[in-house]
């Protein structure tokens, strides 16, 4: 075979090689989330997008439904070695992950792949949440959020109010009015809404849901939640349930306390933020509502109310490339364009000040279908922390809010005494943080 014969077969085998050979893989990488419906295919958009944008990684995104699922889900999975590289872990779980060693603090991975990252540009009530004493920041803020009160405008100047009910005591009165006129559901109400219902309520009327400083001051704090200011408002949720003014909408019963409201049978609901943009799209036709911060009781000194949703926490165990893989989705995730689609498609609040800033200098806030939303953040920051209104710091938090929710249901359903369900779920709420306490000997909280 001739020179110019072996080049040319040398050529085709090559050639039949580059054809043949699979294109360089992408290193791939999980993400598990504790969000479903209409937050979940935004999230799934988010990382479409994201895999899109670049050549090199692979985000594989999956739901886990609600958040104490992942989160029991996450453990579960890091015990057996077959955990994902980053897991959306909400408010309630952060002591779990905090005590449990295993996660890559935000910060050392993001420098450790090359990211120079201005973090005093995080909003500080937000970041604060998922930082240790001294403010390192241990995971990514995310979807944050705070509770806020819907209301149909509509039905509520039917009844002639105007505005934004400000006071439970106003909330009291339209109720009746409401039923006066006619209206069968003038409250929506959820009972495994304990976050909007309990802990909300409890931050903006300044109310200890635990001693040493809810939590942050120790693994051996004790729960007090039934000893303060809602033991009276458990008293008059049952008092409006009987009346037929606050209506039972849930999972449970077929139709969710949002559903009610976009579908303008239930005219006042209390949600996260973040349904301010689910809401907005799934109104029925000719439905007017607005929402406001939640309503205290006349007399009170209102405080800033807690954040709620959840932070990326990047888990041990991925190899060298996932990392930079979890680094490259998070810096995504805080480009400007970015952060202002998230915070447009769903109602989460925007984790950056100069994200907010940006947002509301575009006239962002003005636009008909946003407008209402810049008031989380105006919670959020309505006075500065007190060592209730900062956040909880409770291990295995679902469980406690677990008990929240049975004592609720208990008082509605089954006519058990205020102050006995109260009593009888911090007992067990106290059993839960005990046993917690004994997991971690002597360890306090970072």
């Amino acid at each position: 075979m001739t020179r110019t014969r072996l080049l040319s077969a040398a050529t085709t085998i090559a050639a039949l090689a580059l054809a043949t050979a699979p294109a360089m893989a992408q290193t791939k990488f999980e993400f598990w989330y504790g969000l479903s419906g209409d937050l979940s295919e935004r999230i799934l958009d988010m990382c479409k997008t994201f895999n899109e944008s670049q050549a090199d990684y692979e985000i594989v995104c999956v739901s886990q439904e609600t958040y104490e699922n992942n989160l029991q889900n996450t453990i579960a999975a890091f015990r057996a070695n077959k955990q994902p590289t980053i897991t959306q872990i909400s408010d309630g779980g952060t002591v779990d992950l905090m005590l449990s060693g295993a996660y890559v603090p935000v910060r050392q991975l993001m420098e450790e792949n090359g990211y120079d990252i201005d973090w005093s540009d995080y909003n500080s009530g937000v970041s604060s949440y998922f930082a240790t004493s001294s403010g390192e920041l241990l995971a990514m803020p995310f979807n944050n959020s705070t509770a806020m009160f819907y209301y149909n405008t509509d039905a509520l100047a039917a009844v002639g109010f105007e505005g934004a009910p400000q006071t439970w005591e106003q909330v009291e009165t339209i109720a009746r009015d409401l039923k006066a006129a006619g209206y069968d559901c003038p409250i929506a109400f959820d009972p495994t809404g304990q976050w909007q219902w309990w802990e909300q309520f409890s931050a903006i009327h300044n109310q200890p849901i635990a001693s040493n400083g809810n939590g942050y001051g120790g693994l051996d704090a004790t729960v007090e939640f039934n000893k303060g200011k809602f033991v009276d408002q458990l008293s008059w949720f049952k008092k409006m349930y009987d009346e037929g003014l606050l209506v039972v909408k849930s999972k449970a019963t077929g139709e969710t306390a949002n559903d009610a409201f976009i579908n303008a049978k239930c005219q006042m609901s209390s949600s996260s933020i973040a349904d301010h943009g689910t809401i907005g799209k799934q109104a029925i036709e000719g439905m007017h509502w607005d929402v406001t911060m939640l309503p205290v009781w006349e007399g009170t000194e209102r405080k800033n109310s807690l954040v709620g949703g959840a932070a990326l926490w990047t888990l041990k165990g991925s190899d060298a490339e996932q990392y930079k893989g979890a680094a490259a989705f998070y810096a995504f995730l805080a480009t400007p364009k970015q952060a202002e689609w998230w915070s447009t498609v769903t109602g989460y609040i925007p984790v950056t000040n100069s994200g907010f800033e940006a947002m509301k200098a575009s006239g962002f806030y003005d636009a008909a279908p946003y407008k209402g939303r810049e008031l989380a953040l105006a919670s959020l920051s309505f006075t500065p922390p007190t060592e209730y209104t900062r956040g909880v710091r409770l291990g295995n938090f679902g469980a406690v809010r677990k008990e929240i929710q049975d004592a609720i249901a208990a008082v509605l359903f089954n006519n058990v005494p205020v102050q006995q369900a109260l009593d009888d779920a911090a007992t067990r709420s106290n059993e839960v943080l005990r046993k917690f306490e004994a997991t971690y000997p002597g360890q306090a909280l970072p």
